[in-house]
């Protein structure tokens, strides 16, 4: 697990925002602190959807919304003259994501072995933070594959052109 403080905050969120860079990420969770504080649940109720409609969205692997699908809404909710005072945003890779990263390092671990990496990024006190992590359904020692999802964090913001300093 690392953080990373991302220092140009308003390209970023212009990015983060109004931008494809984070739509392939499934979103579980926001909280966004104003006037009143919102809270998004990203866990889809599928009885909303058809099983056509799951299929032809990707989504019959998962029970987390892409952010693509939430990022009109948390546009909205963030949209205007004031900065918010506060907002978390939880991002993870998809399972066929976690799957290519899995294999693509030298963990040996597989889908039955991690839950979930993430991404979480949070702004308070005029400051924006990235911090990466994993989850893992057994405990494990090794730490391999948290070295691997750190350094393609970095190749992740690298790519995309997001500023950041390691704190």
């Amino acid at each position: 697990m690392i953080a990373l403080q991302l220092t140009d905050i308003k390209t970023f969120m212009n990015q983060f925002l109004r931008g494809e860079v984070f739509d392939h990420f499934l979103m579980p969770e926001a909280v966004i602190t104003q006037d009143v504080t919102f809270t998004v649940d990203g866990h889809m109720k599928k009885d909303y959807f058809s099983g056509e409609e799951l299929e032809e969205m990707g989504l019959t692997n998962t029970d987390v919304l892409p952010y693509s699908m939430l990022r009109p809404t948390i546009y909205q909710l963030i949209r205007g003259k004031k900065t918010p005072l506060y907002f978390k945003f939880i991002l993870m890779l998809s399972p066929s994501n976690m799957e290519n990263t899995l294999s693509r390092s030298d963990s040996g671990l597989t889908l039955n072995d991690v839950s979930g990496m993430f991404f979480q990024l949070t702004f308070q006190n005029g400051s924006l933070v990235l911090t990466t992590g994993i989850s893992y359904k057994t405990f494990i020692t090794e730490k391999t594959l948290d070295r691997e999802w750190d350094k393609m964090a970095k190749k992740f913001l690298y790519k995309n052109s997001i500023a950041f300093e390691e704190m």
